[in-house]
């Protein structure tokens, strides 16, 4: 999967994996990590979510990472903020007080431009990854993060036989396979919410489940 399918379904206003409320995972589950006010959360293949406002609200800075600067530039004018915008290596960063997003690619992403990162929030960016991109998300985000880092993932899980991805069906195995050896892994909720996804159903779809995970870097 290449940079220009996510610039094109930007473009083209195909952006149905964003979610126009909070997450309800992000909600629920987030105070359970513990993480002191003022840590620094990353939050990879953010969009323009309004997750990010959540965490601010919340006392935690944000650093979000989007590949599309379309995505960043609607982010701030709905949110009514004027960025301050840098050039960061491969990076253009706009920030607002609070907010920081990244406008590049995450795999060029360093330890150095994180390393004041101890939480991560990941609600879209694995499951927008196929499987060997998958691998090598994880192998960076692994090798980014330091010891200690608290985090919340959510996964959703189906036959990929009946549907194309993306979202991309993520296992448990899987990501015990690709996250385990970095990070405990704590299993918070898991749904079935098939009946309230009407794209899934159209589609043919038989089961929809997702699960939202405690990471605990080791």
């Amino acid at each position: 999967m290449q940079p220009e399918f996510w610039q094109d379904r930007w473009a083209s206003n195909q952006i149905g994996f964003h979610q126009r409320e909070v997450n309800p995972y992000l909600q629920r589950h987030w105070p359970v990590l513990g993480l002191p006010v003022g840590v620094k959360v990353l939050v990879p293949l953010c969009g323009k979510s309004l997750d990010l406002v959540w965490l601010k609200s919340q006392g935690y800075p944000v650093m979000g990472v989007e590949l599309s600067e379309q995505a960043v530039q609607a982010f701030f004018s709905e949110q009514e903020l004027v960025p301050h915008v840098t050039q960061k290596g491969a990076f253009k960063v706009y920030q607002a007080g609070q907010i920081e997003l990244w406008c590049g690619d995450f795999f060029r992403l360093d330890a150095e431009a994180v390393a004041g990162c101890r939480g991560v929030y990941d609600r879209a960016a694995l499951i927008a990854l196929p499987p060997l991109m998958r691998a090598q998300y994880a192998e960076h985000l692994n090798a980014l993060l330091p010891s200690g880092c608290q985090g919340l993932l959510i996964t959703v899980d189906y036959d990929q036989a009946q549907k194309a991805g993306p979202p991309f069906a993520v296992t448990d195995e899987e990501v015990q396979l690709l996250l385990g050896s970095y990070w405990a892994l704590e299993r918070l909720e898991e749904r079935d919410i098939l009946a309230e996804s009407g794209k899934f159903l159209q589609d043919g779809v038989t089961r929809l489940e997702e699960c939202a995970y405690r990471l605990t870097r080791r």
